[in-house]
């Protein structure tokens, strides 16, 4: 059994997406595939599991020459994909979920529910997906669901699996969980393709690392033979410095002040409890924590996206704990959300659309009642440069970009004016390894013209690189304070709850 691609060319109207690029997998391997945000990656994918239609160029399953003209041929192909954005129904059950549209029946075609329990139980045990049948997937993290799509894979049995971005939302726990039932996966036969932006991930897990640039295969290494500092180069084409290069910063007057804040979570459970902490101009404050302990529900209470509901919330002196994201942008208040497509973007509007959200009504964009498009169009076009945002234009919907240039667009949008407060909510979650290099040092940039700046990061790493002081939540409240250069054990056993 084998899965070859080879001489796959896709064209969009203004871009190659891929250009000759062949991929080979064999049972039992996993290949890690890496590239620049817009260098075709997900492209590939994409036409492996039927959602593209190459222009050029074959794929064998088995030696075999086949055709997808949709997901349901690649599926019955034994290829499976888990998308970096799950395609589950929320208010439908673990099992509901698992079974939609393979739903097994009893006589006069009444869907057998216990069947379909039992399937999910048994797949569940086999590859230690530890999940709940019965529970709905509202309700559970987002480490479970992923394991509930690896089970639907798995239900239309799969014999290779694309997994994009895998890890770029969980916490560290279950991204050691998800890796334990790779090894399962691949003990079991599986071949695995591995779509990253996290260098040392490929090293740790993958047999073969294949690296594109620009819609073409530029490198195909094994993991023992390079460093994450090759395999960066390689990736961007030029050195990429994987450290945050900065200053000393030189805090001044207190621009953000949370005093003893209170945000409850969607269940009505108290996220947030008593959180006090500054921010000062000219310096960089990061929360570091494992997700799920009230840093989400922090930075909606202080950029009005959630109730606060107790304490209060002041800017430059001003007290802020009930105004509206508006009010807090004319107040030079910027914003990257943790969540792009829920909070940070309208997925159906242009690039150009997108550029202009919260600014839209404001001069130099607005005259009046009457949007000035020429003048917005020229102004998306130099931030699509500036920011090396890679689309075909700025007059294409936002959602046929990939998730890291969605995330270029926020980045360029909330950057681009004056602003006394940065508040970024996992600025570099899906992004390549160039990307995160200048975001970051757009992020200090900011810092040293004198911008107060909030980071909240599931990557430990991050934080460390890029705080002047280092805030751990944990259980909502604050679990301790450290420099920039404390050990990670101490932050560490700090994020465990274990304190210092």
């Amino acid at each position: 059994m084998s899965l070859e691609l080879s001489g796959i060319t896709k064209r969009f109207p203004g871009v190659v997406a891929n250009d000759d690029v062949s991929l080979s997998l064999a049972p039992g391997e996993v290949v890690a595939l890496l590239g620049e945000n817009g260098a075709g990656k997900s492209t590939l994918m994409n036409i492996l599991y039927g959602l593209y239609t190459a222009d050029e160029g074959t794929i064998k399953v088995d030696g075999e020459e086949l055709v997808f003209d949709s997901s349901a041929d690649a599926i019955a192909a034994g290829i499976g994909m888990v998308h970096q954005h799950f395609m589950l129904v929320p208010v439908f059950t673990v099992t509901e979920n698992v079974v939609l549209g393979l739903e097994p029946t009893t006589v006069g075609g009444v869907i057998d529910r216990d069947q379909a329990r039992k399937t999910v139980m048994e797949i569940s045990e086999r590859y230690n997906l530890a999940v709940d049948p019965d529970a709905l997937i509202e309700n559970i993290s987002v480490g479970v669901q992923q394991r509930v799509e690896i089970i639907k894979v798995l239900d239309r049995e799969a014999r290779f699996v694309v997994f994009d971005e895998p890890t770029a939302v969980l916490t560290p726990q279950e991204v050691d969980d998800f890796f334990g039932i790779v090894e399962g996966l691949k003990a079991d036969g599986k071949g695995i393709v591995f779509i990253t932006h996290k260098l040392g991930e490929a090293i740790d897990v993958a047999d073969r690392i294949v690296v594109m640039r620009s819609g073409k295969t530029v490198a195909e290494v094994l993991p023992q033979d390079v460093t994450q500092q090759d395999l960066a180069d390689l990736m961007v084409g030029r050195p990429v410095d994987l450290k945050v290069p900065k200053a000393e910063a030189n805090p001044g007057e207190v621009v953000l002040s949370v005093q003893d804040l209170e945000v409850l979570d969607d269940r009505n459970v108290k996220a947030v409890d008593k959180v006090s902490f500054e921010v000062r101009a000219g310096e960089i404050v990061g929360v570091a924590g494992v997700q799920g302990n009230g840093q989400t529900e922090l930075i909606e209470g202080i950029t009005g996206l959630s109730e606060v509901v107790g304490g209060k919330v002041t800017i430059a002196g001003k007290e802020v704990t009930s105004a509206s994201p508006r009010e807090l942008h004319s107040m030079g208040v910027s914003h990257i959300p943790e969540d792009r497509q829920e909070s940070g973007l309208v997925l159906n509007f242009t690039v150009t659309e997108n550029m202009v959200l919260d600014s839209y009504y404001e001069e130099p964009y607005s005259k009046g009642i009457v949007m000035d498009w020429e003048y917005t169009r020229e102004s998306a076009k130099r931030l699509v440069e500036q920011y090396d945002v890679r689309t075909p234009g700025t007059e294409v919907a936002v959602s046929t970009l990939s998730g890291g240039n969605q995330q270029k667009v926020i980045v360029a949008r909330e950057f681009d004016r004056d602003v006394q407060l940065v508040i970024a909510a996992q600025p570099t979650r899906g992004i390549d390894v160039g990307s995160i290099e200048y975001i970051h040092s757009q992020i200090v940039a900011k810092r040293d013209a004198g911008a107060a700046v909030l980071v909240v990061s599931s990557e430990l790493d991050e934080v460390r690189a890029l705080s002047d002081r280092i805030i751990v939540l944990f259980h909502g409240k604050v679990a301790g304070e450290f420099g920039p250069d404390a050990a990670v054990t101490d932050i560490g056993l700090a994020m465990l709850g274990s304190g210092q």
